[in-house]
């Protein structure tokens, strides 16, 4: 049986838009016809796995019928939280083993911060997924920047993670074994300014150091946080499913979004360019 696809939404900063990309990534996939499994490691949140609950509840009273992705079981996330480390791996190998005969993708949603499971998630990847705002706050937790100069030093804590998830991955399944990263600059405002331009440049250097690619992701929209309450994203709108007013900002943002899928390696009909390792 072939193993299925999986991705990985990274980065160890808080509040750069890792879940709101998690719930739209697995909706589009969802809506390409694929068998999503989703695994939310954000213990205590859990924004995508109540989502998604959320999802089951509006289609329920509101009589329509959407795709859903396969959800297992985690437990008590608080609890989860407090547990040992040991007990923590155990929970999430018997959860990513369960979602594998179900699916051909297996997207996982992380903390931001550096934890046991966080490591064994980007251990696991075939695909990261990382999301940065336009700032050099969240640029410095990806290569540090000389305060004078502002030229690129060297890569910082999150580019040693992904360093060290492929070089695990190396070790347990061979060179020919590979992570593909990509970098996508979210929440862009829609003036451009000089601070992007320098950023970007910084960008695509460290890019080459440390192997990632680059793309954009989702703009700064309300449409992408109205619809969290219902468990629908942009790609789920339609003449019957419209919980709010459409307009142009919502054909836009999902113009956003297959922009997205496409520089992940997804063709539009979702089947996958990158192969499962």
């Amino acid at each position: 049986m072939a193993q299925p696809l999986v991705i990985v939404i990274g980065n160890e900063k808080g509040g750069a838009g890792k879940s709101t990309l998690a719930i739209h990534i697995a909706t589009g996939l969802l809506h390409a016809g694929k068998k999503v499994a989703i695994i939310d490691l954000d213990l205590r949140q859990r924004s995508m796995e109540r989502f998604f609950a959320n999802r089951k509840i509006w289609l329920a009273a509101n009589g329509h019928d959407l795709p859903q992705p396969y959800v297992p079981d985690m437990g008590d996330g608080k609890a989860l939280a407090k547990a040992e480390p040991a007990e923590q791996l155990a929970k999430f190998e018997e959860a990513f083993n369960d979602a594998v005969p179900h699916a051909e993708v297996i997207l996982i949603d992380t903390p931001g911060g550096d934890t046991t499971l966080s490591r064994a998630a980007h251990a696991r990847a075939d695909q990261i997924v990382t999301p940065m705002n336009d700032s050099f706050v969240d640029f410095d937790l990806l290569g540090q920047v000389d305060p004078v100069t502002l030229e690129l030093q060297k890569p910082s804590i999150y580019s040693e993670s992904v360093w060290e998830a492929r070089k695990q991955r190396a070790i347990e399944q061979g060179r020919q074994a590979t992570i593909d990263w990509l970098v996508v600059t979210n929440r862009l405002q829609g003036v451009h300014a000089r601070n992007r331009d320098r950023l970007e440049e910084r960008m695509g250097k460290l890019a080459k150091r440390v192997g990632f690619r680059v793309g954009p992701g989702l703009r700064e929209r309300v449409i992408y946080r109205e619809l969290f309450p219902f468990g629908l994203t942009v790609a789920d709108l339609s003449d019957e499913v419209k919980p709010v007013s459409i307009t142009m900002s919502h054909i836009s943002a999902r113009q956003e979004l297959r922009g997205l899928m496409a520089d992940m390696g997804l063709e539009d009909n979702g089947a996958p360019l990158i192969e499962a390792a």
